[in-house]
């Protein structure tokens, strides 16, 4: 078989953090005086710090400075939180699917905003079963720009054709569309169903499920 990519992203995807994450940027948001619901949360999904930030401000301005010392001080928060994370953080059916991947020579990366991706699958426990690493390092322009998944991709030594990517938010289906990658959307439909593919989850899918595209 002609080698075959599976790409994910991680929050929503691996794991989920996103209660780490609604708890720093509402710390945040409190400390600013800004009000801040899971609604705003939501709409942070997938989107990179900065960009977060911004959201979370509603529109007010503040100079270059005050607007790093902000993103610094929410990843300070959400690094503390993430000392809770563990092997058992990991979504249901996501460590056998992984697996069966790696088994099957199926070359695996991760296209992640999080600067904190590394640490993350660390401390899941499966940061072996990756061949390729990309996060909010890896390049300048993030999802929903292609870049992230195409450097993914050419770490992988695979062409986008040959790669399926696993996202759950609107910005990464539209980043791995853009890129020429087959997409897999994981969540309801009014979210990622102009993916190639939706599923709810990992439970009762097989790798086998993913390749036909591909083949």
């Amino acid at each position: 078989m002609t080698p075959t990519g599976f790409i994910f992203d991680l929050d929503g995807v691996i794991t989920d953090t996103a209660e780490y994450h609604y708890r720093s940027w509402q710390r945040l948001a409190d400390e600013l005086g800004i009000p801040f619901s899971r609604e705003d949360n939501d709409a942070l999904r997938g989107v990179p710090r900065r960009r977060s930030l911004e959201l979370v401000l509603k529109g007010r301005t503040l100079p270059e400075d005050e607007m790093q010392r902000l993103m610094t001080l929410k990843n300070d928060y959400y690094r503390a939180f993430l000392t809770e994370v563990t092997p058992d953080g990991l979504l249901p059916g996501v460590g056998d699917f992984l697996n069966a991947a790696r088994a099957a020579g199926i070359r695996i990366g991760l296209g992640s905003a999080s600067k904190n991706a590394r640490d993350v699958l660390e401390r899941l426990g499966v940061m072996a079963l990756f061949d390729a690493i990309g996060d909010g390092n890896s390049v300048t322009n993030q999802k929903p720009a292609p870049d992230l998944f195409v450097w993914v991709a050419g770490a992988l030594r695979l062409p986008p054709e040959r790669c399926v990517v696993f996202e759950d938010a609107e910005a990464g289906i539209d980043a791995a569309k853009a890129g020429g990658f087959w997409t897999v959307g994981l969540g309801p439909a009014e979210r990622v169903g102009h993916a190639h593919r939706r599923i709810n989850g990992f439970i009762g899918v097989t790798i086998n499920d993913f390749l036909p595209p591909l083949m």
